[in-house]
C-alpha cells in the first residue's frame, strides 16, 4: 500500500486552500473543502488520473462549499456510469444549520447565496475510511460551531480548515463563533498531538503543532 500524500489547489476570491489526499500509486482522492467551481476541481482530479472517493468539510463557510455540490455532483455522475457507489460529502453534526442558511454561512453577504448539506454528519472522535484513507474528526468549534479537523495518523497530517493557522487562528465574528472556544479547542485538542504533525489550514501556507505551540500569539 502506498505512502499517503497531499496536493493543494488555491481557489476563489478568499484564496482557500482546496486538498485533495491519496495514496502512491492509487486513483481515488479524498477532497477536504471544495472551495469554487466543483466541476473544474473534478476536471483536475479526472486530469491527474483520481476519482473521488469522498468529501471532507471543514466547516460550513461559503468559500470552503461554494465548489460542493458541482463536485459531488459531477463525482456521482461518473460513479453512476461507472456501477459504483455513490460519492458522500461528510461534515460534523453541529454545521447542519450552517451549511443550509444562506446568513449563517455568510454566502448571501458574498453575493452568491449557497445552500447545502452534506450526506453524513460525524461526531467528534469517529473515524472515517474511504478507499483505504481513514481518518479521525477532531471538533474544534470556535470558528463555527461545528468546526473540526481530519487527522490522518498515518501520515502525521492535520487537515486544520480555519480552526487553526501558521502563527494565526481562524476569524471568530461570523455567525456561532467564539474567541474563548476556539483557543479551547486548539489548546485541548490539537496541541495534544504529536509536535511534528504537519498542519495544513485553510487558507495560506501549512506549519507543525510543535511550532504553533511556541510561536502562535493567540494561543501562549
Amino acid at each position: 500500500m502506498g505512502e499517503l500524500k497531499i496536493g493543494r489547489m488555491v481557489l476563489g476570491v478568499c484564496q482557500t486552500n482546496c486538498y485533495f489526499v491519496y495514496r502512491e500509486d492509487e486513483p481515488y482522492a479524498v477532497v477536504v473543502d471544495p472551495a469554487d467551481k466543483g466541476q473544474n476541481i473534478y476536471d483536475a482530479l479526472r486530469r491527474n488520473g483520481f476519482r473521488v472517493a469522498g468529501i471532507l468539510l471543514t466547516h460550513g463557510h461559503f468559500d470552503h462549499i461554494w465548489g460542493l455540490d458541482g463536485l459531488r455532483d459531477a463525482a456521482n455522475a461518473a460513479a453512476e456510469a461507472d456501477g459504483a457507489e455513490q460519492v458522500k460529502a461528510y461534515a460534523h453534526e453541529a454545521e447542519r444549520d450552517l451549511l443550509k442558511d444562506t446568513g449563517m454561512n455568510v454566502s448571501a453577504q458574498a453575493g452568491r447565496a449557497c445552500s447545502t448539506y452534506a450526506d453524513v454528519y460525524v461526531k467528534d472522535g469517529q473515524e472515517i475510511s474511504l478507499e483505504g484513507m481513514t481518518c479521525r474528526v477532531i471538533a474544534t468549534p470556535g470558528h463555527t460551531a461545528g468546526g473540526c479537523c481530519y487527522y490522518f495518523e498515518e501520515a502525521g497530517i492535520l487537515l486544520a480548515g480555519d480552526t487553526l493557522f501558521a502563527e494565526s487562528v481562524g476569524r471568530t465574528d461570523f455567525p456561532t463563533g467564539s474567541m474563548g472556544t476556539l483557543v479551547r479547542s486548539i489548546k485541548e485538542k490539537l496541541f495534544t498531538l504529536p509536535e511534528d504533525t504537519r498542519v495544513y489550514p485553510g487558507h495560506g501556507e501549512s506549519t507543525t503543532i510543535g511550532h504553533e505551540k511556541k510561536c502562535n500569539p493567540f494561543c501562549v
